[in-house]
């Protein structure tokens, strides 16, 4: 056995664990399901379901379910717009101006919802965005006389929810970017004269765009498909996703079958998206 055989029989024996690990855990759950999602019902009880493709023309053709869906994608931008627009300067501002335990200090901040329970989390906005609640009364105590706060139940409840859920993958990823950024480069542009925002335009922003969409996918994909938030944080007007439908499906209703059909249409959804995006993502990646 040669040197190239060698090096390839160990890649393989140190990949085949994680590979044999991603097919067992995602893609035979997934193949279970799609075979669920063709089927009349589920097949259990000593049921005989047959064939059909009842469930995904249902989701087509009904103006409910493509209205569901118009909500969810408009959810997953509005929330990683956000994240977007609150998440680069703060990984902007500890990349290029916060140092030593100050930075320790913001890193902390950031990481800090990881440490409590997603539901726990949730929850907690309740609290702060009902009528009479902390921020309601926070705004009463600076500003007395404001019309009170009471945007629970609300489609912005929800967005503020997801969002505080999300913003930390858009932070940790662009700072990764930037922090990876030669400091040479934005010297050489000062040096001739280059003001702030061309040095931004030209220099800094390109070469941190790989975390920017990097972020960006982990926040759009999960919160199109999410359901606790909009649940909790939604009410009966708010809630109204796909996400939250499918978990009725499986929770509520034990219609496995259509609940199937509705997550590979979702998927379908990301898929397509990433496909269409897939010729801007490798352009931009290559001139970065």
């Amino acid at each position: 056995m040669n040197a190239d055989q060698r090096r390839r029989v160990a890649v393989l024996g140190l990949t085949a664990p994680a590979y044999l690990w991603l097919v067992l855990t995602i893609f035979l759950p997934l193949s279970a399901m799609l075979y669920f999602s063709f089927l009349t019902e589920a097949p259990f009880g000593g049921r005989q379901p047959v064939a059909t493709l009842a469930h995904y023309r249902s989701i087509l053709t009904k103006d409910l379910y493509l209205d569901l869906t118009w909500r969810s994608l408009r959810m997953g931008m509005d929330v990683t717009i956000a994240c977007i627009l609150l998440g680069y300067p703060a990984a902007l501002a500890l990349a290029r101006h916060v140092k030593g335990r100050w930075r320790e200090a913001m890193f902390l901040l950031i990481v800090l919802p990881f440490w409590s329970n997603a539901l726990v989390r949730t929850f907690s906005w309740t609290m702060t965005l009902r009528g009479d609640g902390l921020v309601d009364r926070a705004i009463h105590w600076v500003v007395p006389g404001m019309p009170s706060l009471d945007i629970l139940f609300s489609y912005p409840a929800v967005v503020v929810g997801l969002v505080h859920a999300y913003l930390p993958y858009m932070i940790l990823t662009c700072y990764v970017s930037l922090q990876a950024i030669d400091e040479s480069l934005i010297e050489a542009a000062r040096v001739l004269g280059a003001p702030g925002r061309t040095v931004f335009r030209r220099i800094v922003l390109p070469l941190s765009l790989p975390g920017l969409l990097a972020g960006t996918v982990l926040i759009f994909v999960p919160v199109i498909g999410s359901f606790m938030e909009p649940r909790i944080l939604g009410g009966v007007a708010g809630s109204a996703m796909l996400g939250t439908v499918i978990e009725e499906q499986f929770t509520r209703i034990f219609n496995w079958p259509f609940g199937a059909a509705l997550s590979f249409t979702l998927l379908a959804i990301v898929l397509l998206i990433l496909g269409l995006a897939a010729p801007f993502l490798r352009r931009t990646l290559r001139t970065a």
